[in-house]
């Protein structure tokens, strides 16, 4: 699939940090820069006129800071956002506004250019939910979401098939993926793996956990409406209360 170009729109404060953004962004020739704005208040008529796909938001502004503008936004007109800032303390609320990603200033291209991947990653599986074809239904050759995962190791990367995951913890920014008897960390949240994954063959069973529903092999009911989920391979994982009703539907139980 040929997904059309990344329509981005710079937010800061800053004339030199829009200019660093554009200069980073010149290698990456699927993005379409679309307008700066200066502030918070400018960028939210300019998401309003330009409908862009993907913000990059500096955190401290005039007036209103990057955060607030995000909340001023309704959840399902939302762009993709990548932060970049100078300040680090904020990564984690950030991931809690569900940006796709968390650069420092100055930019180093290195880290920027990993953004971009997660970013055309992301581009990418929401373009193929996006598709529609009521003429010719989409086939099974043509799949909704993605089929591997790349897991930076060292100076290296590996390739997992999705269909190889066991299943997937969170931890702070990252999540833990496991593969057979082996682990891997990888710069990641769960919300967006629940974006990008089959939910099909994706159960959440916790808040922090993703099972592979066929790894499942048996339910174990708890006290208090929680239970415990066995894999094949031994593993024992925690169902909480909040998900079993869900489990309970797609592994077919009573």
């Amino acid at each position: 699939m040929n997904a059309p170009p990344i329509r981005t729109l710079l937010i800061d404060d800053e004339v030199l940090a829009r200019l660093a953004l554009r200069q980073a962004l010149a290698a990456h020739t699927d993005v379409e820069i679309v307008g700066e704005c200066g502030n918070a208040a400018e960028a939210l008529q300019a998401i309003t006129v330009l409908k862009p796909d993907l913000l990059f938001l500096d955190i401290r502004m005039p007036g209103m800071d990057g955060f607030k503008l995000l909340h001023r936004m309704k959840p399902d007109a939302l762009p993709m956002v990548v932060f970049a800032t100078a300040y680090g303390q904020h990564a984690l609320r950030a991931f809690d506004a569900n940006a796709l990603d968390y650069v420092l200033k100055p930019i180093d291209q290195a880290r920027f250019d990993q953004a971009m991947t997660r970013v055309r990653q992301h581009w990418l599986g929401l373009q193929a939910h996006a598709v529609s074809t009521p003429i010719a239904p989409m086939t099974p050759a043509t799949p909704l979401h993605v089929q591997r995962i790349s897991v930076r190791i060292g100076e290296s990367i590996r390739v997992i098939a999705t269909d190889d995951i066991d299943w997937i913890r969170a931890d702070g920014n990252y999540v833990e993926i496991h593969v057979g008897g082996a682990s891997y960390l990888h710069r990641e949240t769960l919300r967006h793996l629940l974006d990008v994954l089959d939910p099909a063959r994706f159960l959440r069973i916790h808040r922090a956990t993703l099972v592979n529903v066929e790894r499942i092999r048996e339910i174990h009911p708890l006290f208090q409406g929680n239970a415990e989920v066995v894999l094949h391979n031994g593993t024992r994982l925690s169902l909480s209360r909040r998900f079993r009703t869900h489990a309970r539907r797609v592994l077919g139980m009573a």
